[in-house]
């Protein structure tokens, strides 16, 4: 039987999918969960029986994004053969991620909650978490390039890894100003060009 407040005829992960998308286009603060709840046909309290909140709702809606429109800098730093193609790539599918015709333009981990009140620094907090983490994969790329001989010994890993996520992010604002596909190649092909500057040994 459905639990109370929650019609028979909900479908959590449609619901999930549907809140991520406006709080990708709109940012955290800027969605309500009553405007969630209209836009799927449902009342507030089935929303909060699925979810708990909004908070734990957008919590969800940041992880399914990882899983699929966002899953594009790890499943690059996984399955390239050397940390330059690995950048690369995680560049490239990135940047056509963030202009997919249909959806949301820009990265919703970078998006979504850049600025708010005061009350939402955690939302703030958690997203600044999984951006950390994205860049600790990156160093941990790189770390293995040296190791493996396709990196300079003595390349800072650090300083690489900061570098090619600062450009990601600022793709992602690109993205969502509107700017084209093209020109965020000719971007991406300025950055790779440097490449051996950015991963040259340390002084």
């Amino acid at each position: 039987m459905a639990s109370p407040g929650r019609p028979r005829s909900f479908d959590r992960h449609v619901a999930l999918e549907r809140a991520m998308e406006m709080f990708w286009e709109r940012g955290y603060e800027a969605v309500s969960l009553a405007e969630i709840a209209s836009a799927l046909g449902l009342t507030k309290p089935s929303i909060y029986a699925a979810f708990g909140g909004k908070a734990e709702l957008f919590r969800e809606a940041i992880e399914l994004y990882s899983r699929t429109a966002g899953g594009s800098t790890q499943s690059a730093l996984a399955d390239e053969p050397t940390a330059r193609a690995a950048v690369e790539a995680m560049l490239r599918n990135n940047a056509r991620s963030y202009t997919t015709p249909g959806r949301p333009r820009g990265c919703m981990v970078v998006l979504a909650a850049s600025v708010g009140s005061s009350e939402n620094e955690e939302i703030r907090a958690f997203l600044a978490s999984i951006r950390k983490q994205s860049r600790d994969l990156l160093v941990k790329r790189v770390q293995r390039g040296i190791r493996d001989g396709d990196v300079p010994a003595g390349a800072d890993a650090q300083r690489v890894a900061v570098f090619y996520t600062t450009l990601l992010t600022g793709l992602s604002v690109q993205a969502r100003d509107g700017a084209s596909a093209q020109a965020m190649k000719r971007t991406i092909d300025d950055a790779m060009a440097v490449w051996d500057v950015v991963a040259a040994p340390k002084a």
